[in-house]
């Protein structure tokens, strides 16, 4: 058994006028400017009724992410935010957003239309969706309005009653669906966030999310709050693909988007240990089980992460049968089971459950103390998202917790293991 961890967190970070190497798509590597300890949400530019609903939930201190994303995003820019898992990324766009929206619509010109919202938000999956509704909610007293859209009965969300609507949170899919029918209209949009933009920008969906930001012939140019014009594009994820330049390039100038990238960046959260165990694929199965008895039985919360869908199901119905009450999700099931299945984990009814990558992504899982990948990630990016839904942040602070790798003696999973090491 191997396991090591990182380096603990320093106490002040980097401001860094270019991005680290490898990180995008650029031959420059990065230069210190300014060393800036963390301050307060006042620091930002947020205004107090914002701040207030922070308070209320707890929330005094911003995370480095949020630091510097809320002035930047507040200013107008366009901008790549890249940050670890679980630090806190939702609020660092969805905050700046809604104070954005609240300016507009104190302008005396400003006339709502039905269906025509002022923001998108665009994820790749539709628990994502569902999820940054949920904080979307917090801002509904300051008269923000929000619809969430997925997949599902689309017939009927086509044939919705018109509405007024501040911000859409959507599915690609659904998204795209409803503006080719022209269900919902995007010319009033003034700012495009991009969330999991890594996963929405790969090759299972690049294609088709530049063709929808091409069919809204944005181009880039700063927001200007005091004359109501201009547009705002904010791309938003733990990893982003080197290719970024190339994938963008008739859509916008990705040189000319503000980057920040935090010193944790491409990295798990610094507390939190991992281990590798090798281990025969016959082995897996009985070392899983021993290794779930002891979290159950002190009541630890775990994730296991298959690669297949097959695998995933074959193991929650083996724990099960093993005495233990385990979850599943995948994204063969339903949707309305899937966000069951997650719920029945985030809300401590279930204490383990078996996932593939569908669960990796974005979603909430603060109260996962344990991550057990019982198939070693195909890729890099992978194994950083799977291990950041363990030691998020929460409003108590951060929460403590361990990965846990099965590696076979498969030449993949071992360079793998090696290049995090």
């Amino acid at each position: 058994m191997t396991m090591f961890a990182l380096p603990s967190c320093c106490s002040s970070v980097l401001v860094f006028s270019k991005v680290l190497r490898n990180a995008y798509p650029t031959h420059r590597g990065y230069e210190a400017v300014s060393r800036i300890d963390l301050g307060t949400f006042e620091d930002t530019g947020l205004a107090p009724e914002i701040i207030d609903i922070f308070t209320k939930r707890g929330l005094t201190t911003p995370t480095e992410i949020q630091k510097y994303s809320i002035p930047t995003l507040l200013s107008g820019k366009s901008a790549i935010l890249v940050a670890e898992t679980g630090c806190g990324k939702t609020l660092s766009f969805l905050a700046p957003l809604v104070q954005q929206i609240l300016t507009w619509k104190s302008r005396p010109e400003y006339k709502p239309e039905l269906n025509a919202p002022l923001a998108l938000i665009i994820t790749p999956g539709r628990e994502l969706v569902f999820q940054i509704g949920e904080v979307a909610e917090w801002f509904a007293e300051l008269g923000i309005t929000y619809k969430v859209l997925s997949g599902g009965d689309m017939k009927r969300k086509i044939n919705a009653e018109k509405e007024d609507v501040d911000i859409v949170i959507a599915s690609l899919g659904a998204l795209s669906k409803l503006t080719t029918v022209g269900n919902l209209s995007t010319h009033n949009v003034r700012h495009v966030i991009l969330d999991e933009a890594d996963t929405l920008l790969d090759d299972s969906f690049n294609d088709k999310m530049v063709y929808y930001l091409s069919r809204m012939k944005l181009q880039h140019q700063r927001l200007d709050l005091d004359e109501g014009k201009g547009f705002q594009l904010t791309l938003v994820g733990a990893t982003m693909p080197t290719s970024l330049g190339d994938i963008l390039d008739n859509v916008v100038d990705v040189s000319s988007l503000q980057r920040i990238v935090t010193s944790r960046a491409h990295q798990l959260l610094p507390h939190v240990p991992q281990k590798f165990l090798r281990i025969g694929a016959s082995q897996k199965p009985s070392e899983l089980l021993k290794i779930v008895k002891q979290d159950v039985k002190h009541d630890i919360p775990v994730i296991i992460f298959s690669n297949k869908t097959s695998t995933c199901d074959w193991l929650s119905m083996f724990l099960q049968e093993s005495g233990i009450d385990a979850c599943n999700l995948n994204k063969a099931m339903l949707l309305n089971i899937r966000e069951g299945q997650l719920a029945k984990f985030q809300q401590g009814i279930c204490n383990v459950i078996s996932c593939t990558d569908v669960a990796s992504r974005g979603l909430d899982t603060t109260r996962a103390r344990h991550v057990i990948n019982y198939d070693v990630p195909y890729y890099m990016s992978d194994y950083i998202h799977r291990g950041g839904r363990t030691g998020r942040h929460s409003a108590h602070g951060l929460v403590r917790g361990v990965i846990t790798s099965f590696v076979s003696n498969n030449p993949r999973e071992i360079e793998l293991v090696q290049t995090i090491e």
